[in-house]
């Protein structure tokens, strides 16, 4: 495993962090500062950052809990706007906790963290489901019901994207299952799964029919459901659905063998 990576599966840093810290000297290798990125760590390597040892975790050590993430929250670090973030929010404990992709600013509902890189890359690069209610302010149409049933290319997405997004093109996966849950006015409630987890993907893809959605939580993550969680509060995972995820990560890590 490279350096960067093995301090970031192995610590509380992330792999940017890990890179930064071998870039200023903070990385001894066997007693000596490294600069090299991508040295593969062996099992008789000793590794310290900023003097404190990096040692391999233990098969099958990590935490993952479930937040329910308010509205008006950045799901980040640090926001250059001093704007709140899930780290205001969430207990010290999960300070250095990893979230499992991102809902945007104006979104709400459940969000996973871990405390182990090698988890939170795996589900965010999965194609597992994640559901969400969402309130659009248009009628359902019959093109938005085609295009969730076949999926949708568009050239140009960036409706529906944050303004500073460099992102154009999207390619939109068929829907895994819609439902029609009211109308209300002009107003459209709706349910929807979806197994990827592109930026701001829901927004983007009713924007291309002129519709706004005003209201979105996710609801589930795979087989991980918010239920009554209240908002923001946060539970650890049960141990059904850590029996889930080890039986994930081995076979996982069996097809990257």
């Amino acid at each position: 495993m490279r350096l960067n990576k093995f301090i970031s599966h192995n610590s509380k840093y992330s792999r940017r962090e890990a890179d930064r810290l071998i870039e200023a000297g903070e990385v001894k290798l066997n007693h000596k500062t490294t600069f090299e990125f991508a040295h593969e760590v062996q099992n008789d390597d000793y590794v310290t950052v900023k003097g404190r040892a990096v040692k391999p975790k233990k098969q099958g050590e990590l935490t993952m809990i479930v937040y329910n993430k308010p509205k008006g929250v950045l799901v980040t670090k640090k926001d250059d706007r001093g704007r709140a973030t899930i780290y205001h929010k969430l207990p010290g404990k999960f300070r250095h906790f990893i979230p499992i992709g991102r809902l945007d600013y104006a979104s709400e509902g459940l969000l996973l963290l871990t405390d182990a890189p090698e988890v939170a890359d795996m589900l965010m690069q999965s194609t597992l489901p994640r559901t969400y209610n969402i309130k659009i302010d248009k009628p359902l149409t019959q093109p938005m019901i085609e295009a969730m049933k076949t999926g949708l290319h568009l050239k140009d997405a960036s409706a529906g994207a944050h303004e500073k997004s460099a992102i154009r093109s999207m390619d939109f996966a068929p829907f895994v299952q819609f439902e029609l849950r009211g109308v209300t006015g002009k107003y459209t409630k709706l349910r929807v799964t979806i197994n990827e987890g592109k930026n701001r993907e829901l927004r983007r893809f009713f924007a291309h029919f002129d519709a706004t959605v005003v209201d979105l939580k996710r609801v589930g993550f795979w087989e991980i459901e918010l239920n009554n969680l209240p908002t923001n509060k946060t539970r650890y995972f049960t141990r059904k659905e850590y029996e889930m995820l080890h039986k994930l990560l081995k076979k996982t890590r069996k097809k990257e063998k």
